[in-house]
């Protein structure tokens, strides 16, 4: 998935990351140095991002090797000589921050999302203190009725962390909601490198030619996962085929 995340950042000197500067109203030199790292990246996917998103990007760049993994249980796997296909995963319940954006391109829309997502998630909250990050990120894809183009809305979604599952802080932001899923199995296949709509469309047509026909699992929409940032010149994402309720 094409986001623009912390790990824009992790090859930036730890000086530069004072622990003031998200508190501090006045830019810095170092802030300026940040921010246009992450205007750089994100122009590759014709986003823009403002200048209220410096503290944001200060805070997760100070905790970016702190991030916990979404639990899930592995239900099988499935090799060919010695590759992975693909592997069914079950998701327990929890509770996640979710928000919508609806962009021009995919790509738009998922960083739009993030960048949200990183406000609540900086403090932005009802808690008022940076919540901690988990991985993956997760857009939620719904196909048109012809089931090739993807509908414009992309829902973007971080589970909360195993700290606030019990007590979900309150966004400050409308557009972002706290959504209570339940448990969920998907077939899972990873994939390396940018994520766009024309890649990840590929990425579907290609799980689907290895699982053939098969009832049980929804055609209506998808879910793509991302573990990394576009900097990343290989970075690992996931498509996810939904199973449908039994």
């Amino acid at each position: 998935m094409a986001l623009i995340s912390l790990e824009d950042l992790d090859g930036l000197d730890d000086e530069q990351l004072d622990d003031d500067i998200t508190d501090n109203p006045e830019p810095m030199e170092d802030d300026d140095n940040l921010l246009r790292h992450w205007q750089a990246v994100a122009s590759t996917h014709q986003v823009s991002v403002p200048a209220d998103m410096t503290g944001p990007i200060h805070e997760m760049a100070r905790n970016s090797q702190q991030r916990e993994q979404i639990p899930f249980a592995q239900v099988s796997r499935h090799e060919k000589m010695g590759e992975l296909q693909y592997e069914e995963r079950a998701y327990p319940a929890g509770n996640w921050a979710c928000v919508t954006s609806g962009e021009k391109l995919y790509e738009q829309s998922i960083s739009m999302g993030f960048m949200k997502l990183m406000r609540f998630i900086c403090k932005d909250n009802s808690k008022g203190r940076y919540l901690g990050m988990t991985v993956p990120v997760v857009s939620h894809i719904r196909m048109m009725e012809d089931g090739k183009a993807f509908e414009k809305d992309i829902l973007t979604a971080f589970f909360l962390p195993a700290e606030f599952q019990s007590d979900p802080p309150l966004p400050s932001d409308p557009d972002i909601t706290i959504v209570r899923r339940e448990p969920f199995r998907v077939i899972t296949r990873p994939f390396f490198g940018t994520t766009t709509e024309e890649t990840v469309s590929r990425q579907i047509e290609t799980l689907w030619e290895i699982l053939g026909m098969n009832d049980d699992l929804r055609r209506e929409d998808y879910m793509v996962a991302a573990y990394e940032n576009p900097s990343v010149p290989c970075r690992r994402n996931e498509i996810w085929f939904i199973r449908r309720q039994l």
